[in-house]
């Protein structure tokens, strides 16, 4: 199994720097659950769809350096990259979008249930994020 989470999570990656969401939302469980970085939790792959549209609203990502690690039975997941990007619309409640760009390590949680992404827990460090894109 754990050859499979680190097959999945590659696919995962890529599908998300490709900009492919469906095949992105392919690797998730339909009640996927997803913890947003210093936000909520949300449930299902339709409110998964939902942030990937509002985050290609106001993000251009590219993530580097991806180094993932699995436990024994891949069940559990870590990943940690490099996020290099540029915010150029507006996110609610976030500074104004002026096309500023922002480099900064990233990090993710995964439960793999079925040979799917059943839980996503990403983090980053929003304090970082503002101070670069402040202007």
């Amino acid at each position: 199994m754990r050859n499979e989470t680190v097959t999945l999570l590659e696919r995962y990656y890529s599908a998300f720097n490709a900009a492919c969401w469906e095949e992105m939302l392919d690797c998730l469980s339909e009640d996927v659950v997803h913890d947003l970085n210093q936000s909520e939790r949300q449930t299902g792959k339709r409110a998964f769809q939902a942030f990937l549209e509002c985050m290609n609203a106001s993000y251009l990502v590219q993530l580097s350096h991806v180094s993932l690690m699995t436990n024994e039975d891949g069940s559990r997941a870590a990943v940690e990259y490099i996020v290099e990007g540029t915010y150029h619309g507006p996110d609610a409640g976030l500074l104004e979008a002026t096309g500023q760009t922002y480099k900064l390590a990233g990090g993710a949680f995964f439960e793999v249930i079925n040979d799917k992404i059943s839980r996503v827990t990403n983090y980053y460090n929003l304090e970082d994020w503002l101070e670069q894109v402040k202007g």
